[in-house]
């Protein structure tokens, strides 16, 4: 138990890292209890510390990708059928670190690929909701329980609402570009070690380009919240004071666009002012998953019955694990 609070606090967690940049501000004459000096400690530590968590995840997660190409990711997903087939597309969806927008295209090929349209979907919910990548940080930051539950809650949002749009045959309302779309069956291209290291190194580089800025938004957001919101603010709206937290957390959540990276250390500073863990967990699925950018991307693939659709098992599912989050708090954290 020990060692797991070691791993847990400083290396996922990287409490040294805090202590370090507190004791580097106090020798530079910043009073870290301050106000400004406690906003500069809180970017500079959980800036850093994601920084180096992105690089180091997201070359493993896109390792462990080169071995799930989409021409094998389509053939393994072909040999389901069922809700195996759903379940099997949510974990699929695991192993991609994608943002919600750069999982639509691989929507759209599986969909013009054959695959039953409600597997498509079960992957196109879990690819941005849950990741290995959410399994780590969250356990750096809120425990292995809260991970390990939310990965699973994650998981079962995807596969319900995946075997929901199955089972309504909303293979119609695809558009006909999607479905008509001639697929050219490829072979699977024989990658060799290097390779593997290169490309995932070089999807490293790419991610942190791209989402580097949003993680200055989200830890500039999460140093404002830390120590300038007031504490009885925060309770009041999204703490157990207001039964509606959870449901105010996922809309004001869902037009952003974010990925877990930017979105963390809000929420780590909305828990420390009293937030409810569930509402909290709450906006940051509603943020990866449901931004308005990718909701705009797959109107062009889908049409509005099966868009609303799509949004409203989302956002139900979200504010449903919102809420059973808050009543077993207790037990998490």
């Amino acid at each position: 138990m020990d060692i797991w609070q070691l791993i847990q606090n400083q290396v996922l967690g990287m409490r040294w890292l805090d202590d370090l940049i507190g004791a580097g501000l106090s020798a530079l004459g910043v009073d870290t209890g301050s106000r400004i000096g406690g906003s500069v400690r809180f970017f500079l530590y959980d800036t850093i510390k994601i920084t180096i968590l992105l690089c180091v995840l997201i070359f493993v997660i896109s390792y462990i990708q080169s071995y799930f190409p989409p021409e094998r990711s389509r053939r393994i997903l072909g040999r389901f059928r069922g809700i195996r087939a759903n379940l099997v597309s949510a974990l699929l969806g695991t192993v991609t670190p994608f943002c919600s927008c750069s999982s639509i295209p691989l929507f759209m090929g599986f969909t013009s690929a054959g695959l039953p349209v409600g597997v498509t979907f079960s992957f196109l919910i879990s690819s941005p909701m849950v990741d290995l990548g959410s399994l780590v940080l969250l356990t750096g930051i809120f425990g292995a329980r809260v991970a390990a539950v939310y990965v699973l809650l994650g998981l079962i949002v995807a596969v319900v609402g995946g075997s929901i749009i199955e089972k309504l045959r909303m293979e119609r309302y695809v558009e006909d570009f999607v479905r008509t779309a001639p697929y050219a069956e490829g072979e699977v291209q024989v990658l060799t070690q290097k390779d593997r290291l290169l490309w995932a190194r070089d999807q490293a580089a790419g991610t942190l380009r791209k989402v580097f800025p949003y993680i200055l938004v989200g830890v500039g957001v999460g140093a404002l919240i830390h120590n300038w919101i007031p504490e009885a603010w925060v309770q009041t709206a999204l703490g157990s004071r207001n039964p509606f937290g959870v449901v105010l957390a996922v809309l004001v959540g869902t037009p952003m666009y974010a990925d877990i990276f930017g979105t963390i250390p809000a929420a780590e500073a909305l828990l420390s002012k009293g937030a409810q863990l569930g509402t909290v967990l709450a906006f940051m699925m509603a943020v990866t998953t449901l931004s308005l950018p990718s909701l705009i991307l797959l109107r062009k693939a889908v049409k509005p019955r099966l868009l609303a659709l799509f949004v409203g098992i989302c956002v139900c599912g979200i504010i449903l694990v919102g809420y059973l989050f808050n009543v077993f708090q207790f037990f998490l954290i």
